[in-house]
């Protein structure tokens, strides 16, 4: 019953702690990761050699492990607000902990589903490459062809539709907490706001194929952009100004190659 007794603050401040202390551990654990001899598991350049043996399926386990890892150190600084309004909603259950973790374990669930998805097309991509001659002399046009997805999507509706369901916290939480059946609709709750980051934010998140998965310099820039985008007054004025950015980019690139060909 102690935990019943809690203050407001006192609360807070362990739940801020908690947060911190969860997202700092999955950076550290990639630095760390990305200096060791397993390394090359937080890159994606070697999935195109992963055949259908036992040591494949542990390679393609530690790819996804990393990406669970790169998600939660990426994506859940974004989804804090959210985090702090429910878990004002059940600071008197004795259960609060065990249903924010249900929401978080959903929140991640639907970024894993992802992660499994662009994996795939990654392994994909790269089995066109090893059969394509023309592809493997002329990989700049997947990294010019993701910069140019990318910055199209910064344009769509869809994008615009699911990042102000982001940027809406407290409706979001109000809309899918029923308060009943309450581990259920916890992990749902999380499930459902995964949908809708994965939805603003995965053209953006596909960037990390172009630049490294296991980046860190990469990581963090794009993780600070998602976070104002999602949570900053004014972020929903950055996605036109990004997908600017990276139009021009790809343009760059395109345009730079054909010069070099025509030369």
């Amino acid at each position: 019953m102690q935990a019943l007794r809690i203050s407001p603050a006192a609360d807070r401040r362990l739940f801020l702690w908690l947060m911190g202390s969860l997202i700092g551990v999955a950076w550290l654990i990639l630095w760390i990761w990305d200096r060791s001899p397993y390394g090359r598991y937080l890159h994606h350049a070697d999935l195109g050699e992963l055949g259908l043996s036992g040591s494949a399926v542990l390679a393609i386990v530690l790819y996804l492990l990393g990406w669970v890892l790169m998600t939660a150190a990426m994506m859940l600084p974004t989804t804090l607000p959210l985090l702090e309004i429910f878990r004002r909603l059940i600071m008197r259950r004795p259960d609060r902990w065990q249903l924010m973790i249900e929401v978080i374990t959903g929140y991640l669930s639907v970024w894993l589903v992802f992660g499994i998805a662009a994996h795939s097309a990654d392994w994909l991509v790269h089995q066109a490459v090893e059969r394509s001659p023309w592809l493997d002399t002329n990989g700049w046009v997947i990294g010019a062809g993701t910069l140019l997805l990318a910055g199209g999507f910064q344009f769509t509706g869809l994008k615009y539709r699911c990042l102000d369901k982001c940027r809406a916290p407290l409706s979001f939480v109000m809309e899918h907490w029923r308060g009943r059946h309450e581990h259920r609709n916890a992990l749902l709750l999380g499930v459902h706001h995964g949908v809708f980051c994965v939805g603003c934010c995965w053209a953006l998140m596909l960037l990390m194929f172009a630049v490294g998965i296991g980046n860190v310099g990469w990581m963090l820039a794009l993780g600070a952009l998602m976070a104002m985008e999602k949570n900053m007054p004014w972020g929903r004025k950055l996605s036109a100004p990004v997908g600017v950015a990276l139009l021009a980019s790809g343009v760059l690139i395109v345009l730079n190659h054909s010069f070099l060909i025509q030369g």
